[in-house]
């Protein structure tokens, strides 16, 4: 019996936001690349693309053989769970997406396997690909030798690869390499109709808004801490993660222990992260002495790198680099001067941190120690808001706010800069 590895991903600029899935099929002997599919979904959630990604992949694998045992490995930790029957699955909108995914292939054929996003590159890939050939008005095309089957708004391709099998593991960048080099052939004869690869399922839209069910579970809470002042927070400097990498004022040492003290008697933080910056690695080690805890250090939680504009005031900066602080205050997409980061590179950062985090710490509550812009953006990103908002929220020094994450995919904002604790 033909045994295939299904890799399966999906993905939201915004959770709710533009959605795509990526899919591969994979040879589990020689980790050889069978088939991909990906499509742009619309608007829709992470857990909604996930899902369709899923049905991508197992239609896919049952075009290639019905009769295949199929190994199905996702980062999704919600999606591997609830389809392992290890998880109830509650929200309406996850319910028909399960279902059709088990209607594809009979119950016996198919496993299911978490692995780490690291591993998942390659479906990760291609639900990108979709996405940003959505946002550009067009379909994702298949790169490579194969064979194309377009459906609608999504592209599948199949192919059989005539090259020695790769030295790694399926997925990896070695069988990469082998699809690349893939020669097309029509050994592979497809079974089922091209529109079925494409994952033709109801399209699905963002979670509803209003009371939802009580049953989700405990929720991940985020508890979002801004570091304490530094030399530079007073003057209003820009200062991110290309600049100096200052060190806690003595005010801000003493806003990390007044936090500290604040979180201490609410007793409910079970883990600390903290960005990598000395600021914020300063105020989380405050709060850590006093609650007993270690402190994770999360790359992603980082400022933004402001280029050439470090350690500049905003009067600095427009007089001398007036038109590219314009064009960066117009467009999330445009960069500070000097090779900085725009709002949308720093977006996709943080949310894949964002990710991180939820897999790693489910139903727990975490203090989250960062800066203004990551802070900033995972408010944004709860609410669904547009980008510009992030010059539309006040974010003081030592604030608190927080976010929960519920397993449907909702988030709920909780809180927002406050400084009680402060005064």
């Amino acid at each position: 019996m033909p045994s295939f590895v299904v890799e399966a991903d999906g993905g939201s600029r915004g959770n709710p936001g533009p959605a795509g899935y990526g899919a591969v099929v994979i040879d589990a002997m020689t980790g050889q690349t069978l088939a991909e599919a990906a499509e742009y979904i619309g608007v829709a959630t992470n857990n909604v693309a996930e899902y369709k990604g899923l049905i991508a992949g197992l239609k896919a694998a049952k075009a290639l053989d019905p009769g295949a045992d199929v190994h199905v490995r996702m980062d999704s930790k919600l999606v591997v769970e609830q389809m392992s029957g290890r998880w109830k699955i509650k929200h309406p909108d996850m319910k028909p997406l399960a279902a059709e995914a088990a209607r594809v292939l009979p119950a016996g054929q198919v496993r299911y396997e978490w692995i780490p996003r690291e591993k998942n590159k390659h479906a990760d890939r291609l639900a990108n690909e979709a996405m940003d050939a959505g946002k550009q008005g067009r379909q994702w095309t298949p790169s490579g030798s194969s064979a194309e089957l377009t459906s609608g708004g999504g592209r599948a391709s199949a192919r059989r690869a005539a090259v020695p099998a790769p030295d790694g593991p399926p997925g990896d960048a070695a069988a990469g390499a082998a699809k690349a080099r893939a020669a097309l052939a029509a050994s592979y004869e497809l079974t089922a109709p091209a529109h079925e690869l494409s994952a033709a399922v109801p399209e699905q839209t963002a979670p509803p808004v209003g009371w939802g069910p009580a049953d989700l579970g405990t929720p991940a809470t985020f508890v979002l801490l801004r570091h304490g002042e530094t030399a530079l927070t007073p003057e209003k400097r820009f200062s991110g993660s290309g600049g100096s990498d200052p060190a806690l004022s003595a005010a801000g040492r003493r806003q990390a222990d007044a936090v500290a003290t604040a979180l201490a008697a609410r007793g409910t933080i079970e883990a600390i992260v903290s960005s990598p910056l000395r600021r914020c690695r300063e105020t989380a080690g405050a709060v850590a002495s006093r609650l007993g805890l270690e402190v994770g250090v999360e790359d992603g939680l980082r400022e933004t790198d402001f280029g050439a504009w470090e350690g500049l005031t905003f009067t600095e900066t427009k007089e001398r680099y007036g038109d590219d602080l314009s064009a960066w205050l117009a467009s999330p997409d445009v960069a500070p001067t000097g090779g900085g980061e725009s709002f949308t590179a720093v977006g996709a950062r943080v949310a894949a941190a964002r990710d991180t985090l939820l897999e790693r710490y489910a139903g727990r509550t975490v203090l989250v120690v960062t800066h203004v812009t990551p802070v900033k953006t995972l408010v944004r990103l709860a609410l669904g808001a547009p980008p510009e908002s992030l010059f539309r929220m006040e974010l003081s020094a030592a604030s608190l706010s927080a976010v929960a994450y519920y397993a449907d995919g909702n988030a709920s904002v909780r809180l927002l800069n406050d400084t009680a604790h402060l005064r």
